[in-house]
């Protein structure tokens, strides 16, 4: 269903054109109908968010494309990622201590799998044990273990709607 809508960084605000990875989340009535976005910082920030509004509208999987009658009660809600952080930790214990809920998001890599969870995940999860438990699963990791090759790092997002 058609292309994103071309944009030229220079025609925005000076804050909107460095690179910079955002994530999209489309909602109606505060139900999701959309969510797309990517960790890595690779086309200026209104680039990147018309890019992920297209894919959340219509090509996330979870959901049928979004219809023209739905546009006028459509909320859509922006998260500007900072750089991640890497973090160094020796154990889970260690990880927790260092959390900081309600401001990290978390990316939790081991060899090919990965899973992340922006800083408003800590409203449904606001224990950081199970916060990082449920990441876990998310990255196809084992709950319960905390394996030595683990790769951790953090960022936190500016919010936008």
């Amino acid at each position: 269903m058609g292309t994103p809508l071309p944009v030229e960084p220079s025609a925005y605000a000076a804050t909107l054109r460095p690179v910079g990875a955002t994530f999209v989340t489309l909602r109606i009535e505060g139900a999701l109908r959309g969510y797309v976005g990517s960790l890595a910082a690779v086309r200026p920030i209104v680039a990147d968010v018309a890019h992920h509004a297209y894919r959340a509208a219509f090509h996330d999987p979870r959901f049928p494309n979004l219809a023209a009658h739905e546009r006028d009660v459509l909320r859509i809600h922006i998260a500007l990622l900072s750089p991640p952080q890497p973090m160094t930790c020796d154990s889970e214990m260690g990880l927790l201590a260092q959390l900081r809920p309600g401001i990290d998001g978390l990316v939790l890599e081991q060899g090919p799998n990965r899973g992340t969870f922006l800083p408003s995940v800590w409203t449904q999860i606001s224990q950081a044990d199970k916060f990082l438990a449920q990441l876990k699963l998310k990255a196809g990791m084992d709950a319960t273990d905390w394996p030595r090759d683990v790769r951790v790092s953090r960022h936190t997002v500016q919010e936008i709607e």
